[in-house]
């Protein structure tokens, strides 16, 4: 989901064309390479123009911009539904497939393989979208998997080891795959979800060629949460500086860490997960919030959005309140300097 910070929403629509592509509708301007600083996560998502450099519409967009169409007015939506319920029957209409035309983003999962299976899989998963989307290019395809150094243990965790991809396969095949398929006009550009091993991840971004976008776990706690998979340090700010140094643009995810920096976990986790364990750290964090007058997902958004290096923040929004609380973030513009220095006092020694 694409909001607008800056200029007036005139409309403030959304809409569904067919993967959940969502956003607002903003009139008049010239919006050619530019990109939105807040965008709605999903398994498809709505990014960029789909004209324009996208490296350099991402990472140096001077002003963000919001340019969607509509086809369901936000004002008809349910409050006691999820967005992806209310869309689930939501019309395809023909202003809504024009708009899907340009604004495409296919996530895809890579473990071991050979390499042709690799290339197999990832070629099935790009058109497989393209049929569903009725499109001939996707503008922004991730690799949505953890990259591990060879050898790492992280590619033998219980949970999570179906979901890496070796650093040598990535170099070997995966890479030279998304660069055929920008030659072969199937994608744009590609990317990399950045929170896989911190090194493996700052290795690849000062390599060549370099990927147009990273996801970027950016939140006040430097913390991946449940998505870390490896005992070291995560280093995500040394991971967004490495992108900004090299060009690459940055999607700031985990904003409020799945729940632990907001005023209440709103699902049944155990006492040991990750994301219990950040939100028990996280007392003055929230005592620190309510002093300012702002809810503790308020703080974190514009935390994230103020956070050097970060150019657009990825919300896991799902209903209509956190919607336009996260609007309203964005439109309240960065927090000063010194309330970023008591945002990192709360977190003091922190060693996510």
């Amino acid at each position: 989901m694409l909001l607008h910070r800056g200029n007036m929403v005139e409309g403030a629509n959304l809409y569904r064309p067919c993967d959940a592509v969502m956003g607002y509708e903003f009139t008049g301007g010239d919006f050619v390479g530019q990109v939105t600083q807040v965008t709605r996560s999903g398994q498809t998502q709505g990014l960029l123009p789909g004209q324009g450099d996208m490296a350099k519409a991402i990472h140096a967009a001077p002003r963000p911009h919001v340019i969607i169409r509509q086809t369901l007015s936000i004002a008809a939506l349910q409050p006691d539904k999820t967005v992806a319920q209310q869309f689930a029957h939501a019309p395809i209409t023909a202003l809504g497939r024009a708009a899907a035309e340009q604004y495409a983003h296919q996530a895809a999962f890579v473990a071991a393989g050979r390499g042709d299976q690799i290339e197999a899989r990832l070629r099935q998963s790009i058109h497989d979208s393209l049929a569903r989307l009725r499109l001939e290019r996707l503008d922004l395809f991730f690799l949505h998997s953890n990259i591990a150094p060879d050898g790492h243990p992280m590619q033998r965790h219980p949970d999570a080891g179906a979901r890496m991809t070796a650093q040598s396969d990535f170099i070997a095949t995966v890479r030279p795959c998304f660069e055929a398929f920008v030659a072969e006009g199937l994608i744009a550009a590609w990317g990399l979800t950045g929170i896989g091993h911190p090194d493996a991840i700052i290795e690849l971004l000062a390599d060549r060629p370099a990927p147009a976008v990273v996801q970027c776990i950016a939140n006040a706690m430097d913390s991946p949460g449940a998505l870390k998979f490896y005992d070291e340090p995560a280093r995500p700010r040394e991971v967004i500086a490495a992108a900004q140094a090299n060009g690459v643009g940055v999607m700031g995810i985990r904003a409020v860490q799945a729940g632990a920096l907001t005023d209440a976990i709103d699902r049944d986790l155990p006492p040991d997960h990750g994301e219990v364990r950040d939100y028990n750290r996280a007392g003055a964090y929230r005592a620190l919030a309510a002093e300012l007058g702002l809810s503790a997902a308020t703080l974190g958004h514009r935390y994230a959005l103020s956070m050097a290096g970060v150019d657009t923040v990825v919300l896991g929004v799902k209903n209509r309140a956190e919607l336009a609380e996260c609007v309203a973030a964005a439109e309240a513009g960065p927090l000063p300097d010194d309330i970023m220095a008591r945002v990192d006092g709360c977190f003091t020694g922190n060693t996510n």
